[in-house]
């Protein structure tokens, strides 16, 4: 392989993504770039927001594949810079907790040896974007429940999420119990909807916190975004609803609305949390909006059903 910066890999690792995975997969990862003869930098993220300032200087110095190594928020930091660059090609090895994210590329939780030849045989498709208040998210954004759910799983910059997926569940089922629906102005497809919404996740990719399916019918490069709009629920019926979403059956109850937009946005009276890729944030406002074909993206070419290929 040439050694000039065009073709030179790097790869951007995420230490404590799945609580350590980041770090313990870096023996296996330098044992593959050597194997397949890969010219590539490998560098470890230091604090909150250190991948995005690293991607964007892998793209100025003009190095064509810039790799995320972590979860869906490594993916995130790594991929925002790239969005719109045609000349870079991105992906991820994951390491995280949920890994939702490597779901639409047809790759599993973690690399098998056959993973890793496909991956750097470098099959390559576009994938979509989005951006909500500006902010970019290359699988979902989730309100209200959802919403609260991360904000509960919010660990801030620097620490260490601990816990692991039983321990997010136990989050899940205690916000079943607890949590209040807001109202919220939904404007989309050119119509006003005024509702309490017990969630509303909005998907590029169709898996959502490491088991749902929320929005099980996304296409990853399809120019829309997949919404999910559930209201108001009893205790009842959330439960029911939450057993349905791990195999993508909720779609035929009466309290779901299920449908494609290239934009829409949503205003609540008070102030409330939502996540870009599991990342927490905090508006009364939403402004979300698809980006066709953002980013050049490696995918298993015989393991994704999520993308137009």
């Amino acid at each position: 392989m040439a050694n000039s910066e065009s073709e030179k890999w790097a790869f951007i690792v995420n230490p404590i993504a799945g609580n350590g995975s980041g770090e313990a997969i870096l023996p296996e990862l330098r044992e593959k770039v050597k194997q397949y003869n890969i010219d590539a930098e490998i560098v470890l993220t230091e604090r909150n927001g250190h991948a995005t300032e690293l991607s964007a200087g892998f793209l100025a110095r003009g190095f064509k594949y810039i790799i995320a190594v972590g979860g869906d928020g490594t993916m995130n930091e790594v991929g925002s810079p790239l969005i719109g660059q045609k000349d870079v090609v991105t992906g991820i090895v994951p390491a995280g907790t949920g890994n939702d994210f490597v779901q639409i590329l047809g790759f599993p939780d973690r690399f098998t040896d056959k993973d890793w030849e496909t991956f750097f045989s470098r099959p390559i498709s576009p994938l979509d974007a989005g951006t909500c208040n500006g902010i970019p998210f290359f699988n979902g954004l989730g309100l209200g429940f959802d919403g609260v759910v991360a904000a509960k799983n919010y660990v801030a910059p620097g620490e260490t999420k601990r816990g692991g997926k039983i321990k997010y569940v136990w989050m899940i089922l205690s916000t079943l119990l607890f949590f209040k629906e807001k109202r919220a102005v939904i404007e989309s497809n050119g119509k006003t909807d005024e509702t309490r919404c017990f969630m509303n996740t909005i998907g590029i990719g169709r898996r959502h916190a490491g088991a749902f399916y929320v929005t099980p019918k996304a296409i990853g490069n399809d120019g829309l975004l997949d919404v999910c709009l559930i209201r108001e629920l009893n205790l009842l019926e959330r439960l029911k609803i939450f057993m349905m979403v791990p195999k993508g059956t909720h779609l035929n109850d009466k309290n779901v609305h299920y449908y494609n937009t290239d934009k829409l946005t949503l205003e609540f009276t008070e102030e409330v949390p939502f996540h870009v890729d599991g990342e927490v944030h905090f508006a009364t406002r939403y402004e979300v909006e698809i980006h066709p074909n953002a980013v050049r993206m490696i995918y298993n070419s015989h393991g994704s059903h999520c993308l137009n290929v």
